[in-house]
């Protein structure tokens, strides 16, 4: 009889401990899958000021970010305080809060392994399209690396961290930002998948974190639509793919995913061309 009883035991625990396993994995695969990374914990604790600021300053939906009846949105570019702001933060000033809702633009990736363009339409993103013309003007994105890739679940390469220069890798790469954020834009709410192969869209740390940081989705993802489709890459997949087909050297694998690319794609300019069919 305690033989039995010990065997029955023995089994319980044996099929606690794999529930167990299996809930830990579930688990796991959620966070890496919901989490896109935008910037750090450090740059979250600034951002949650400037959310509620962007939030108390709103309100009139005739105010911010929305369509008006001449051609142009009303975009609210709200500063992070220079108090306390990341080293990893650039500071090229704010883009004009008037931009152009109508028209299309390509934006022009040139890396070290060849170019990568995608169409944005200024109907969508008004206001996230005008941030990446005033950041590009400005240089900002100029001789930065793709510092971040996801090969497994949400598959996407990730960039727009104007501190991720230089040789070899830092513990700060994928914090850096501009010294602003927004509110997000053309949420892909109603789409299945909501971030298919082919679309770029923002990275963020949190509803009104959305700052330079971009994903270049190269299959399929399943990711939450909780970050701005900026638009539809053109030309260049290739490119991304073989970043991709190297792998990645799993750095972030304990947090977010996934790891920096080991195949290194560096960002010589980001250009963005003039509205066209507006």
């Amino acid at each position: 009889m305690t033989s039995t009883r010990e065997r029955q035991r023995a089994a319980a625990r044996a099929r606690l401990e794999r529930e167990m396993a299996e809930r830990a994995s579930r688990a796991r695969k959620r966070r890496q899958t919901q989490a896109i990374v935008g910037a750090a914990a450090v740059l979250v604790l600034v951002v949650a000021g400037t959310v509620w600021l962007a939030t108390s300053l709103g309100g009139d939906d005739d105010k911010q970010q929305t369509a008006s009846a001449s051609g142009y949105s009303q975009c609210a570019y709200t500063e992070v305080p220079k108090e306390g702001r990341p080293k990893q933060i650039k500071d090229v000033g704010l883009p004009p809060t008037q931009q152009a809702n109508k028209g299309s633009q390509t934006m022009t990736i040139d890396t070290n392994l060849g170019p990568i363009t995608a169409k944005l339409n200024r109907d969508q993103v008004p206001c996230t399209a005008g941030s990446f013309t005033h950041l590009a003007s400005k240089g900002f994105f100029d001789n930065t690396k793709c510092h971040r890739l996801v090969t497994e679940g949400i598959k996407v390469l990730q960039c727009g961290d104007p501190s991720a220069t230089g040789k070899g890798w830092r513990d700060t790469d994928g914090i850096g930002g501009p010294s602003y954020g927004m509110a997000e834009e053309n949420l892909p709410t109603d789409k299945r998948p909501p971030y298919p192969e082919g679309v770029i869209a923002m990275a963020n740390a949190g509803p009104g974190s959305t700052g330079s940081q971009f994903f270049i989705v190269y299959d399929d993802s399943q990711l939450d639509p909780n970050y701005t489709v900026l638009g539809t890459i053109t030309g260049g997949m290739d490119v991304v793919k073989q970043v991709a087909a190297a792998g990645d050297d799993g750095a972030f694998a304990q947090q977010a995913g996934g790891g920096h690319p080991k195949k290194e794609i560096v960002i010589n300019k980001l250009t963005m061309s003039d509205i066209q069919g507006a």
